[in-house]
């Protein structure tokens, strides 16, 4: 990478659930608005599987705005003006925190070398920086997606942590089917003949299986109204079918250029082990196959909120997370809403979705 994030390195070896640690693991976060003297106001974002720490400020590698830069900010849902925003760069990435790219210690990189890990592994690096960074009690944890498992894994083994828990659009665990779509990206990044085992770093990169990947995990992340609103059956620049295999459809090179332009800012590697780390996501497996033990005796308040038009972690998903906590005592409100664009509502503009940020939040 051609950049510097802003970073630290753990003082510990990180456990990992897998078996043995992660020496000299380093965190990259971002942050925004002022810590309180007594650093109660802090709130931790957790990222989505491509995502990063980049919320609120400008990508370094794209130059585009942060993933949640609408909600995120003076004045908006998470005021930056009351809150203390902090948002790190999971273990694994490639955004600056250590993944397989990284350069392990005999001077060349991980690559698929780096230890598979998991959603807590993750939380456990972020706990670590929050140690580091001397917070020891957060206003809120909020995540979307992959970001609200981390959300729910600090809650469930880090009780004391976090005041306020908003998961959005997320799960407790994978389904069949959600580890099926992405074993199909593994297989394709895995297939490219650039991969090599993923000893690939300093050569030619895999784009076409991670462009591949991406563009599969993009299908699942939109909804069929939304397609079909946004795109039908409209050809792309062209008066008449080519009868040939180049983009025909408006949808086709939409996605080959979503596919294109994820290869610009993300490693190969990380993708394979990132999502390897969603698939084995079980929290009621965690808790000795209760997900209501998961969070028995936590203090926290809890919000959950879905899409009618998400697919990929739909509503029933997340009233199976609401009735764990009712059994387990906790407090927590439910809001299905309404959106036309799938799995990525939470990222999009969804007015009704900021005054429940904004709402719970405060």
């Amino acid at each position: 990478m051609s950049f510097e994030p802003q970073s630290l390195t753990l003082p510990d070896p990180l456990p990992l659930d897998g078996g043995g640690t992660l020496a000299e693991a380093r965190i990259a976060y971002e942050t925004y608005g002022e810590l309180a003297p007594d650093r109660s106001n802090a709130i931790l974002l957790c990222h989505a599987l491509t995502g990063d720490q980049y919320v609120a400020s400008n990508h370094p590698l794209t130059g585009k705005p942060g993933w949640w830069e609408r909600m995120v900010g003076p004045g908006k849902p998470i005021d930056t003006d009351r809150y203390h925003v902090i948002c790190a760069n999971v273990i694994g990435s490639c955004l600056g925190s250590t993944g397989p790219a990284s350069i392990a210690s005999d001077g060349a990189p991980y690559a698929m070398r780096f230890p598979v890990i998991t959603v807590r592994d993750m939380v456990r690096g972020l706990v670590g920086l929050l140690d580091a960074l001397g917070i020891e009690r957060l206003h809120a944890v909020v995540g979307g997606s992959m970001g609200g498992m981390q959300a729910l894994s600090l809650a469930a083994n880090w009780p004391d942590r976090a005041e306020r828990v908003l998961v959005i659009a997320s799960t407790s665990r994978h389904s069949a089917q959600n580890i099926a779509f992405h074993e199909l990206g593994r297989q394709a990044i895995m297939a490219d003949p650039n991969w090599r085992q993923g000893d690939y770093y300093g050569a030619d990169t895999p784009d076409n299986g991670l462009a591949v990947a991406r563009m599969a995990a993009h299908i699942t992340y939109l909804s069929e109204d939304g397609l079909t609103a946004k795109f039908g059956r409209n050809l792309q620049d062209r008066p008449e079918k080519s009868f040939g295999f180049d983009a025909d459809f408006q949808v086709e090179s939409y996605l080959r250029y979503q596919g294109s332009g994820f290869t610009r800012r993300f490693d190969a590697n990380s993708y394979l082990y990132i999502t390897r780390a969603m698939d084995y996501f079980d929290l009621a497996e965690e808790h000795g196959g209760s997900l209501a033990q998961a969070f028995a005796g936590g203090p926290a308040r809890f919000c959950l909120v879905s899409f009618d038009s998400d697919w990929l972690y739909p509503t029933a998903e997340s009233r199976h997370i609401v009735h764990a906590l009712n059994a387990a005592g906790a407090p927590v409100s439910f809001v299905e809403l309404s959106a036309p664009f799938g799995h990525d509502s939470f990222l999009l503009d969804v007015p009704a979705l900021d005054r429940v940020v904004k709402g719970f939040v405060e």
